[in-house]
């Protein structure tokens, strides 16, 4: 069988909060683990209206921890919004906790509005 993996937002429904939405996540990839999914890849968006997933890492070691065989991965981290040494410490740790387990996904998106690209930092010469 071909493996699958699924990519979870974050989505917040119409009521619920974004932490319900984080929860929700999490429970999700414990579902995916036990259908036999083979990774539960998580998103990075800043300021997107229903979508709670801002912060990839932190939400990836959520997962990691609640499962115990899924491959955990992120689609992605934008490496405009952070620092690549710290990404890399981070992913660093979260493979030494989780080895064999922990994919890092990276992209170059700088933010959804030009508010949220201005308080992430970079402009979009410095990410060109």
């Amino acid at each position: 069988m071909r493996p699958l993996s699924i990519l979870d937002r974050s989505l917040v429904r119409q009521g619920q909060s974004p932490a319900a939405a984080l929860r929700d996540t999490v429970r999700f990839a414990r579902r995916a683990e036990e259908l036999g999914y083979h990774r539960f890849w998580v998103s990075e968006h800043h300021s997107v209206p229903g979508v709670a997933g801002s912060a990839p890492t932190v939400l990836a070691a959520a997962v990691a921890a609640a499962t115990s065989r899924i491959r955990v991965g992120t689609g992605g981290v934008m490496l405009p919004n952070h620092r690549p040494m710290v990404v890399a410490e981070q992913f660093g740790v979260l493979e030494s906790l989780y080895p064999g387990r922990v994919d890092m996904g990276l992209g170059r998106s700088v933010g959804f509005t030009g508010g949220i690209r201005k308080a992430l930092g970079p402009s979009r010469r410095a990410v060109s």
